[in-house]
């Protein structure tokens, strides 16, 4: 009886096998709620070509942008939790949106599996110095509170990461500023240029040429240390706001369900990467800071911007057009 158990289950393994195939057995897909030609979707097409020696099959990148992040966001919740479907979220798309959103189809938190935090990016604070002759951001504040209600500040639309930080910093410290939403950063940084909205505080490498080019003056930046690309420039703690942080951030994750082992495996891959040196150097050229955090790490940047959000679209009672 023991002999004839040991065959039928030897039998049986190549039909087991044969049904729980070595993952990935096809390509992969990352969905980016984000266009082409975007940092994050920068970030996506340097990555996922160094993952294909390791995992063996490659990753094509999916560019969904529109509504916020909303459509790509949903086009992965949507997806099968097979391991074959990442989305690569951001600040934006799998942070804000759970602030201004009232509809949302999915829990942020809780429907999608975080695999690791890639890569941050502060944003910058900066001013059209031939209308808003500032050289600090005690400086601005000043120059705010005695006009009040008669300046604009810029963003890339209601909701995004440089509307929400700019609403911080004036919810803060109790700043009377017009906000004037335009369609994208490009657009926003030529407001700011012109003079229609002279103060802006957006990605670092968005207004980085900008600021080169002497047509916007850095004051500070958001995040807790400073940028290698401004090493002059303080962070905004260090120009006297204090605890103030908002970063830009991607990172990726996985529909709710996907196995365990797979995620395990591609946060695994993603971490050796971490100190690979053309990385580092082709994210730091465009501003950001390699992370590769631990999923658990990752869960927390996302709950806690979720929850800073949350009470800043309460109190400044911001909502999704």
């Amino acid at each position: 009886m023991r002999r004839r158990s040991l065959v039928a289950a030897a039998l049986a393994a190549p039909a087991i096998a044969r049904a729980q195939p070595s993952w990935p057995a096809r390509p992969m897909r990352w969905i980016l709620p984000d266009t082409p030609g975007s940092g994050n979707d920068t970030t996506a097409r340097l990555v996922t070509p160094l993952l294909e020696p390791a995992l063996g099959h490659p990753t094509v990148v999916e560019n969904r942008p529109g509504a916020g992040g909303r459509i790509g966001v949903e086009a992965a919740f949507r997806a099968a939790p097979d391991g074959y479907t990442f989305l690569l979220g951001n600040a934006g798309s799998n942070g804000i949106n759970a602030a201004i959103y009232r509809d949302l189809p999915y829990d942020l938190a809780g429907d999608f599996e975080p695999i690791s935090l890639l890569v941050i990016n502060p944003n910058v604070l900066t001013v059209n110095a031939r209308v808003v002759p500032v050289n600090s951001v005690i400086e601005l504040v000043a120059y705010i509170r005695a006009r009040p209600g008669q300046l604009n500040y810029g963003s890339g639309g209601v909701g995004a990461s440089n509307h929400m930080t700019t609403e911080l910093l004036k919810h803060q410290l109790g700043l009377d500023i017009q906000h004037v939403p335009y369609r994208g950063a490009q657009a926003m940084a030529q407001g700011a240029i012109s003079g229609d909205a002279p103060v802006l505080a957006g990605n670092l490498v968005n207004l980085m040429p900008f600021i080169q080019r002497g047509e916007l003056r850095a004051l500070a930046v958001t995040s807790r240390s400073r940028s290698p690309m401004l090493p002059d420039v303080p962070t905004m703690i260090e120009a006297g706001v204090p605890d103030f942080e908002t970063i830009a951030w991607n990172g990726l994750l996985a529909p709710k369900g996907t196995p365990a082992p797979i995620r395990a495996r591609m946060h695994a891959e993603l971490v050796k990467l971490r100190d690979n040196a053309m990385v580092r150097e082709r994210i730091a050229a465009i501003g950001g800071e390699v992370v590769m955090n631990t999923p658990d790490e990752f869960a927390a940047r996302i709950r806690g911007d979720i929850a800073k959000w949350k009470q800043l679209a309460e109190v400044a009672n911001i909502r999704a057009e």
